[in-house]
Order: C-alpha cells, then sequence, then structure tokens
C-alpha cells in the first residue's frame, strides 16, 4: 500500500491539473492560457505558474526533507509506528486536498502527502526485508516498486474515466491510505527492532 499511495499521488497530480475545472477553481489564469492554445502546437509555457509549480512540487520536496524525520522515527520507535504515521499523514493529506477551497489548503495538503511519502517510502521497503526471508528480499522489493506503477497507472485510468470532479481524483487517495493505517496497526513488529528495544 506504500507504494501504491506514492504511485497514485505522482500520477494523480499531473491528471488533475489538467482538468479544466481544477484549472478554473485555483489556477484561473492557466485555463485562460490553456483554452487560448487549444489547437496550437506544443505545450510549452501553457502551464507556467508558480502556483502549479507549487501544487506539484511540494509532495516531493516535502518527502525528501520527512524522510529525515522518519529514518529516527524507524530507528528509534520501529517500523510498524512509522507506517502507521504515514497512513495518518496521508490521510489527513487526503482529506486536505479532497475539501480544499483555496491554493494554501491545496498545498498544505500536499505537504502532508509529502510527509506520508517520506515516511512511508522510508520505512515499508525496510520492514518488507525484515520479514521476509533473505532469498526473497529483492522479489519483495521490487513488488514495492511494482505498486508505485500501479499507483501511477490507477491515477490516470481515474483522470481520464473523469466524469467526476477533481475531489474524487484527489480523494481516492485515503483508501490505500486507510489500508495501509488498518494494516499497518494489525502487524507485528519485525524481529530486528525487537532485539533493539531489549
Amino acid at each position: 500500500m506504500g507504494g501504491l499511495m506514492f504511485g497514485y499521488d505522482v500520477g494523480i497530480s499531473s491528471g488533475v491539473t489538467s482538468m479544466d475545472d481544477f484549472l478554473g477553481k485555483f489556477f484561473p489564469s492557466v485555463l485562460q492560457r490553456k483554452l487560448q492554445l487549444v489547437g496550437k502546437e506544443g505545450n510549452y509555457c501553457k502551464y507556467d505558474d508558480q502556483g502549479v509549480q507549487a501544487f506539484t512540487s511540494s509532495l516531493y520536496l516535502t518527502g525528501l526533507v520527512a524522510t529525515f524525520a522518519a529514518s529516527y522515527t524507524t530507528q528509534r520507535f520501529g517500523r510498524k509506528p512509522t507506517m502507521v504515521i504515514a497512513g495518518l499523514f496521508f490521510i489527513a493529506g487526503v482529506v486536505f486536498n479532497a475539501a480544499a477551497e483555496n491554493l494554501a489548503m491545496l498545498i498544505i495538503g500536499r505537504i502532508l502527502l509529502g510527509c506520508g511519502v517520506g515516511f512511508a517510502n522510508q520505512a515499508v521497503p525496510l520492514y518488507l526485508s525484515e520479514i521476509t526471508p533473505t532469498c526473497y528480499w529483492g522479489g519483495l522489493n521490487i513488488l514495492f516498486q511494482l505498486n508505485v506503477t500501479i499507483g501511477i497507472l490507477i491515477a490516470n485510468l481515474v483522470v481520464k474515466l473523469h466524469p467526476w470532479s477533481w475531489r474524487l481524483s484527489l480523494g481516492l487517495a485515503g483508501i490505500p491510505a486507510v489500508l495501509l493505517t488498518v494494516g499497518s496497526l494489525c502487524l507485528c513488529e519485525t524481529v530486528e527492532m525487537a532485539v533493539l528495544i531489549i
């Protein structure tokens, strides 16, 4: 679920920024420029807006910074609590994004999603490696990467089938977030972490 959430959030950001109703609400100047360039070749400067750039890049920048905090949390408190924290960040980010009424709410949601990405990408592969017999390490961690790709695919399919609004597209990220959070609560801590605690 950690990989699926990350992939979905990567794919959905490019998808919703191409939706006219989303652009009209948050980036009307971009929508106007997009409509003026209909039928003309190229996308150059169509999405040249600092708000759009802040929307898309805030997740990645926050994910990078959150990884450092997640590293400490993973080592000090364990993999399981770090995955729960990642799920909670994702859930909070989804709520902000799906309910966004202005650009600030949208970016706060992306920042919370970025924290979830940082925490999940730190803890999930580590947890998978620690619970798996060594002969399956590579395969199981490749499945994490595969889920990132599947998340991107699902996001692109949701955007293409969108007779719905951008809110639903952003809100669907809550499904894997809830599954990760609940699933993490049901998992046991890894043996390596239990030895460190003792």
